[in-house]
């Protein structure tokens, strides 16, 4: 009998959740994806103190000083570690704008052209590469830009569905609702535990997979951000799912079946209505979702804060 692992990946594609090697070498994904908090995790680890040597010793004798050279020097511990990845993925790497950029629509595009040129210079292609950018309007509007330009985005701490149509709108290569996150918020709003069917976080994504497949929109769903096993099961079809190790471990530790639980010829019969948002509609509709508003600001603060963090760590080594 096959593993809900090996059922999972008949339906959707599997992404390591994850800044750990050996984690991603265990589960054999197809793509994987980092954040400041996962990477500052990884960078304190002995076995990764090379990548963080690496970067510090690649700008011995650079012009930059003070803030700018801790700057680039976190811009290439962040490229360091998507290198590594891709030596075991077959698929794509995310890596993330600094948060502070979150709304800062010129800052995101310096910087992801950044990004995309180191990678470029260590012979990785941008088709191979995902830029991570907080699903702010300044972000969304960034991400439109740097479609056009061939720079492919993920468009994360998505809680919504108007932050997600809006990245739909906007030709986006891939968003990434957190499933985890959601439910994490109405939980302590309402006092309540979720069975996995009912599950805030299960029921948004699910929502937003509909109405991309309904209107035939080619922007990727990826849900993240989970807090269980059920929360996966019940988006298995999801386009992508982003896993913690914790969780792949469990799902291929377990036989039990798996079905496919989202379909996108079942999402074209739905009766879905459409929606557009100018910046003022997508403004008003966030503003009217406290979840939304909470945890995508939430969301960026803890990002921010490690990348803080990071930054710390570089200056002491320096």
């Amino acid at each position: 009998m096959s593993t809900q692992l090996e059922q999972l990946k008949k339906y959707t594609k599997v992404v390591a959740d994850t800044g750990d090697f050996e984690s991603m070498k265990a589960y054999h994904p197809l793509d994987a994806t980092t954040n400041p908090s996962l990477i500052l995790q990884a960078a304190q680890k002995p076995e990764y103190k090379a990548l963080v040597d690496s970067a510090i010793v690649d700008h011995k004798g650079s012009p930059l000083s003070g803030d700018a050279l801790v700057d680039s020097i976190i811009d290439g511990i962040l490229v360091n570690f998507g290198l590594e990845i891709l030596k075991i993925v077959p698929g794509r790497v995310s890596t993330e704008v600094d948060a502070r950029l979150s709304f800062n629509t010129q800052g995101t595009l310096d910087k992801a052209r950044h990004i995309i040129g180191l990678y470029e210079k260590a012979g990785i292609g941008r088709e191979r590469v995902l830029i991570k950018i907080a699903s702010t309007w300044e972000g969304i509007k960034a991400a439109e830009i740097l479609q056009k330009e061939g720079i492919n985005c993920n468009l994360t701490l998505l809680f919504s569905l108007a932050q997600a149509v809006a990245c739909a709108e906007g030709g986006i290569k891939l968003i990434s609702p957190f499933v985890g996150r959601i439910l994490d918020w109405y939980k302590k709003s309402t006092g309540k535990d979720y069975s996995a069917v009912e599950d805030p976080g299960v029921v948004s994504v699910t929502q937003i997979y509909n109405y991309y497949k309904h209107f035939g929109y080619t922007t990727e769903v990826m849900g993240a951000s989970f807090r269980s096993k059920g929360e996966i099961t019940e988006l298995a079809g999801c386009d992508l799912l982003t896993i913690s190790p914790g969780l792949l471990g469990e799902l291929a530790a377990s036989s039990d079946p798996l079905p496919q639980k989202l379909n996108a010829d079942s999402a074209k019969s739905l009766k879905i209505e459409r929606l557009t948002f100018d910046e003022k509609a997508f403004r008003w509709a966030l503003n009217e979702d406290p979840m939304a508003t909470e945890k995508t600001a939430e969301g960026i603060r803890k990002f921010a804060e490690d990348i803080v963090k990071l930054e710390k760590l570089v200056q002491a080594a320096l």
